[in-house]
């Protein structure tokens, strides 16, 4: 399999290390094992003949020029991590370059995966509209803001569509480089990940952080303060309307346009946002942490832990 890893200027160093190291330890098992028909050929590849990374690290790359058509192409986060340092990166001319070739590779069947920022640079060539992808967790709003056309699941690690497979935040790099050995080989792919240490990681939930949610919406945010302060009662849209100074159809619309939530979903959101807290850094019961955030009992708890972090609340505790 023909793998380009596009290193655009700015990259994150980790992302594109990971990608490369994961790919490169899968080749060297499947070496030792005999298995050499299941192998990647990596090439880094780059619309310049000179890219830096973020921490201005020089990385040979071959121009995509010169290049034979791939199989896979990959592309690591760019260093930016927040919609200030995010925006002007995705507006460079590089960018726009490496969307003209993307498009190309798109139109002659390559498929195409991204992972953390660089799901913004993939969705900034419309391939995505219509299709489902994910990103890092906390640009989720701003993601869903400039391309609505795109299905974001911003909870799940990898998502994979039609032609496309895009990761999570940071180290969802790793999650994206095995799911690409996965589909030549699930025994290689399981086998790459007992030598990094790493779990299968189906949900970004647990590492999210409701309060790091990068919006600027003062009627989101309004209701975010509403909703903290009100985590052990019962939900009322109609006081939380009246908090915020606006109509329950406004808020409603504002948040499903923003965090794509309805107010009662966010609400449960932080609930159990708060709840995990409680349980890495209290040794409340499990009983008494569920009153604190507004449940009659452990059980609704657990429930509503399992469902939206994917962990039971003692595998939480013990872990931290």
């Amino acid at each position: 399999m023909r793998i380009h890893v596009l290193a655009l200027d700015g990259a994150f160093d980790t992302g594109l290390a990971t990608i490369l190291d994961t790919l490169s330890i899968a080749n060297d098992l499947a070496a030792s094992a005999g298995a050499a028909s299941t192998s990647f050929e990596i090439t880094v590849t780059g619309v310049r003949r000179n890219v830096r990374t973020s921490h201005r690290l020089s990385v040979p790359a071959v121009p995509v020029g010169r290049c034979g058509r791939p199989d896979v192409v990959l592309i690591p986060a760019l260093g930016a991590k927040t919609p200030e340092t995010l925006q002007p990166a995705l507006e460079r001319p590089d960018i726009a370059d490496a969307g003209a070739y993307l498009r190309e590779w798109a139109e002659d069947g390559v498929l195409i995966g991204a992972a953390c920022t660089g799901t913004f640079v993939l969705a900034g060539t419309l391939l995505l509209n219509g299709q489902s992808a994910t990103t890092s967790w906390w640009l989720a709003p701003l993601f869903r803001k400039h391309y609505p056309g795109v299905n974001l699941e911003d909870s799940r690690m990898v998502v994979s569509s039609s032609g496309f497979v895009t990761a999570g935040a940071a180290l969802a790099h790793v999650d994206l480089a095995l799911w690409l050995i996965r589909r030549g080989s699930p025994t290689l792919a399981a086998l790459t990940a007992r030598f990094l240490s790493i779990e299968p990681r189906s949900s970004q939930a647990v590492f999210a952080i409701s309060d790091h949610l990068m919006h600027s919406d003062p009627l989101v945010e309004r209701f975010e303060r509403w909703a903290r302060h009100n985590l052990a009662k019962g939900f009322s849209l109609a006081d939380a309307a009246r908090a915020t100074g606006t109509s329950e159809r406004t808020l409603s619309r504002r948040l499903r346009a923003v965090l794509d939530k309805t107010p009662l979903s966010y609400f449960q959101d932080l609930r159990v946002e708060r709840a995990v807290h409680l349980l890495r850094t209290s040794t409340d019961s499990i009983d008494l942490i569920a009153s604190q955030v507004g449940y009659a009992d452990g059980a609704t708890l657990r429930v509503l832990l399992r469902r939206k972090v994917g962990r039971a609340a003692s595998e939480l505790r013990t872990r931290y």
